[in-house]
């Protein structure tokens, strides 16, 4: 089995598994869910602390969520549940994402050469080097334009020619902006109507995407930005509702893209790569985005620190919306900062206890007969559960420390042990 199909395979159990343990609010209205922060055991104290800290650095709203249901949600500086705010460059990675329902309904490929939609001299490169920009290299901000010229500028004067497509990454707006045109060509919709159509009215997600001059911005609530944290959490599912449902293009959009900038997919920035590059800069820079992160976060960070980042092994959504903590472009510290304080929101025990330290064992993996399963005694009333590639129940027992999967079918299977006190998932192939 290659790589890539073992990690698109993973990719789709993980995330059509999980949805059976997500929360979805209602599509219109205020109700949505609530866990406690103690059931987490997060600390009011540290918490309250947390609080100080988002609004020290000029936060406006604040909303995590953990499988589905709000856990913190906090308002400053006057803003409310129904204050509307800006996403700036965090808004592309909702480009991303109505470009691969574009690409599911047949309206466009991203192999598509940019000219095939908009036409050829959108740009001043020579017309040989114009025609081989494609959507993805606008996806993955490899165009091959100049980003020193203007930056937001997406008149053809400004996109010059400075290399082949593909061959650099730099961080560029203009290229980006067209793409929104590019989705309207295809479609024969405007921005507005075809996010309506395609994300509003089966999310619940609201907004308006606005022209500000040369950019395209989306403006919502933070609710709404958390509800698309939540969609992609869930593989592109709302609920049950398919809504940008390619796993290959999903898996695509939230994997290394191209070979220059490791920690950037599809207009995503991703934690837990080798090295990273930023805006404004060819410097390639050591270690993970996000060190104190999650390593399967991936982030849609906007100028001013407006944030969404999707933790899937933690079932964690949050947005930060607010005005600028600092001077970067993409603030990528502050947003490293927030993941400090959310680790360290947990209250320090009173004791520990040895047994709850132990970790849960499941050998052989891959297993072909039996499955033995060693736990911890914490484990005192569990279930243990086999879910096949679509997300189905196949097996289910309780209190067995002893699993025949002989009648299981050779592939990637994910198995889960549940009880009232503690929770344990892992990736189980069967050979």
């Amino acid at each position: 089995m290659g790589y890539r199909y073992f990690f698109l395979l993973t990719f789709v159990l993980s995330t059509r598994l999980f949805s059976q343990e997500l929360y979805f609010p209602p599509l219109v209205g205020d109700e949505w869910d609530t866990l406690s922060p103690a059931s987490l055991n997060w600390c009011e104290d540290k918490i309250s602390a947390f609080y100080s800290f988002l609004e020290e650095k000029n936060t406006k709203s604040f909303i995590l969520l953990k499988n589905g249901k709000i856990v913190l949600e906090k308002y400053f500086d006057g803003f409310t549940r129904d204050s509307v705010w800006y996403w700036a460059s965090a808004g592309k990675s909702m480009t991303a994402v109505l470009a691969g329902i574009a690409r599911q309904e047949g309206l466009l490929d991203i192999s598509d050469s940019v000219s095939e939609h908009l036409g050829t001299g959108w740009t001043s490169a020579p017309p040989d080097k114009e025609a081989l920009i494609t959507i993805r290299h606008q996806l993955t901000m490899t165009t091959g334009l100049d980003e020193t010229v203007n930056f937001t500028c997406t008149d053809p004067a400004c996109l010059v020619y400075k290399a082949d497509a593909g061959t650099r990454w730099a961080y560029h707006n203009g290229p980006y902006t067209l793409l929104t045109n590019v989705v309207e060509a295809a479609s024969g919709m405007t921005y507005n109507q075809f996010f309506f159509n395609k994300i509003s009215i089966k999310t619940g997600i609201t907004g308006v995407w606005i022209p500000l001059a040369d950019n395209r911005i989306l403006f919502s609530k933070a609710r709404s930005m958390t509800r698309f944290g939540l969609l992609l959490l869930n593989g592109g599912y709302w609920n049950d509702t398919p809504v940008m449902t390619d796993p290959d293009y999903i898996a695509e959009m939230i994997n290394t893209s191209q070979p220059h900038n490791k920690s950037y997919g599809y207009l995503w920035w991703l934690n837990g790569k080798e090295s990273f590059m930023l805006p404004g800069t060819q410097l390639v820079f050591p270690g993970p985005l996000f060190p104190d992160a999650p390593p399967d976060v991936y982030a849609a960070p906007g100028k001013n620190a407006q944030y969404l980042n999707v933790a899937p092994s933690e079932g964690i959504v949050f947005v930060r919306m607010g005005e600028n903590p600092d001077s970067s472009l993409v603030p990528v510290s502050f947003n490293n900062e927030i993941w400090q304080y959310i680790n360290g929101l947990e209250c320090a025990p009173d004791a520990v206890d040895e047994n709850t330290q132990k970790t849960v064992g499941i050998y052989p993996n891959p297993a072909t007969g039996f499955l033995q399963i060693d736990l911890p005694d914490i484990y005192t009333d569990y279930e243990v559960s086999v879910f096949d590639i679509i997300g189905q129940r196949v097996i289910r027992r309780y209190n067995k420390k002893e699993l025949d999967v002989s009648t299981l079918l050779p592939g990637i299977y994910i198995i889960k042990i549940k009880s009232e006190e503690k929770e344990f998932t892992e990736i189980l192939a069967i050979q």
